[in-house]
């Protein structure tokens, strides 16, 4: 099994990347390329369930949150659809003066194949949030 690691500094406060991560219409905005209709629910509290659905893409995840400590904290299944396996997401924010800092860690990925696609996934993603960020 293999994992994949990101950090990122996020010039935004703690509370904004939080929600970023945590409320279905945030992550619609900024979670898949805009080209890519989405459709996302979220029950963002240990053993609540979220699914982001690509509605045009025939492609959806979903997952089950095992940790939530608001603020600092998310650790959740991963899963595609049509797949037999989870894998599992942990996510740590640390406020950092006006910044946040995020650490990203994708594990128990099957194959290098999915360690290289899912660490594209992820960054693509990563580079479109500082934008919703910035939004007003």
């Amino acid at each position: 099994m293999t994992a994949v690691q990101i950090n990122r500094s996020f010039a935004a406060p703690l509370a904004r990347v939080w929600f970023a991560l945590t409320e279905p219409d945030a992550l619609m905005a900024w979670f898949w390329p805009a080209r890519v209709a989405t459709k996302v629910t979220a029950d963002v509290r240990t053993g609540g369930s979220f699914r982001i659905d690509a509605t045009a893409g025939g492609f959806a995840a979903s997952g089950t949150y095992q940790e939530v400590t608001p603020m600092q904290r998310l650790v959740m299944t991963w899963r595609w659809d049509g797949e037999e396996q989870d894998s599992l997401v942990t996510i740590e924010l640390t406020a950092n003066g006006d910044r946040t800092d995020l650490a990203l860690r994708h594990d128990l990925l099957p194959s290098a194949q999915a360690r290289e696609d899912h660490e594209q996934g992820w960054n693509d993603c990563l580079d479109r949030l500082p934008s919703w960020l910035a939004a007003d």
